[in-house]
């Protein structure tokens, strides 16, 4: 008896489909496209120039993902932002050590491709590109029936970056009489969305109800999923340009860990940050969190950025010039806390 001819459509793999978005992507690949970019999507391998400014060029590579936050994603159907937050979490990474985001390359993996929703996916990728200024230079979509739940994706996100040598940041600089500015986060960007999804299964909040008043596309409030699902803030074009400006000892991205974890990346062994939270005001998001999760302050500011998602170090004399540039470049930078010797036994980080 003859068997049925088989195809890889059969198989669960559809490639006209993995073709079509292709097509789709290369348009919004086209619009990030920069100097330094010798070959545009679909070849083998993404080509690119360091660019010849630099005179002793080291490259910077980070990659990471989106984490749970994809599960809302799924839940609520909102795929436009969460490419933006994958930008976001490499680019912001590679940022702290100085670095020009060059190029980035994203990969999807899927267990049955939907267009629609992974060119959704993609344009947030190529928008935050737009924002950090890197060119969206490749990427893979990967179709493995049998490995994702129906309508569930993967993403996960590479960045490479140059910076001068001279001009690594490597917080060694930092010292007692140094100054920490805050850069305000846009909500939990990226992390401890596990713990937001364990607290909205136990508190079963209405997502769609009005949240606050912040005004977002043309709406005069947000709702819940609105504040929960906003995508993380990039903050390259502005720290780039303070970083030609003026000199800047050290940055911490704050991600998981909170301020407690990151700060302490950037600091010499003999000093430590005092932070003071009334310095900022912390988004509504945060106060839900905390209340509908009975979550303890010094837990909340392990898991979450608590409205602070970038971190600058520099000298006392230099603080104001950075806050005003900071401030004429759209950012809206207070000052969180200041430098101290560090005692024996001490925490790096000391939330006051």
């Amino acid at each position: 008896m003859t068997q049925e001819s088989l195809s890889y459509r059969d198989a669960g793999v559809d490639i006209d489909a993995g073709d079509a978005l292709v097509e789709r992507i290369k348009p919004l690949a086209k619009k990030t496209l920069r100097e330094g970019v010798l070959g545009g999507i679909g070849g083998f391998g993404a080509l690119f120039e360091v660019p010849k400014r630099y005179r002793e060029p080291v490259l910077v590579s980070g990659t990471d993902g989106v984490g749970t936050k994809l599960k809302l994603a799924f839940e609520l159907g909102r795929h436009d932002t969460v490419g933006i937050d994958l930008v976001a979490m490499s680019v912001n990474d590679i940022l702290v050590q100085g670095a020009e985001p060059l190029f980035f390359l994203d990969y999807f993996a899927c267990g049955k491709l939907d267009v629609d929703i992974a060119a959704s996916v993609v344009k947030g990728i190529a928008q935050g590109c737009e924002y950090a200024g890197c060119a969206l230079i490749g990427g893979e979509t990967a179709e493995m029936p049998g490995m994702y739940p129906d309508g569930e994706y993967d993403l996960a996100g590479f960045a490479v970056g140059v910076v001068e040598k001279s001009a690594i940041i490597d917080g060694a600089a930092i010292a007692p009489g140094d100054v920490v500015l805050g850069l305000p986060s846009s909500g939990a960007h990226s992390n401890g969305y596990s713990l937001v999804r364990k607290i909205i299964a136990r508190s079963r909040p209405d997502l769609a109800a009005p949240f606050d008043p912040i005004v977002a596309e043309g709406a005069n409030q947000r709702t819940l999923a609105d504040a929960i699902m906003a995508p993380t803030r990039i903050y390259v074009k502005p720290l780039l340009a303070l970083m030609q400006a003026m000199p800047v000892k050290g940055m911490a991205h704050i991600t998981g860990g909170g301020l407690t974890e990151n700060v302490p990346r950037v600091l010499p062994d003999a000093v430590k940050a005092v932070i003071d939270p009334s310095k900022w005001q912390r988004p509504k998001l945060f106060d839900w969190l905390q209340a509908e999760g009975n979550v303890a302050g010094g837990e909340m500011h392990r898991v979450f950025n608590c409205g602070i998602g970038m971190v600058v170090v520099v000298a006392r004399e230099h603080a104001y010039q950075a806050l005003q540039l900071l401030r004429a470049a759209g950012e809206s930078a207070v000052e969180i806390g200041r430098i101290e010797t560090r005692g024996d036994g001490e925490a790096q980080t000391i939330i006051v």
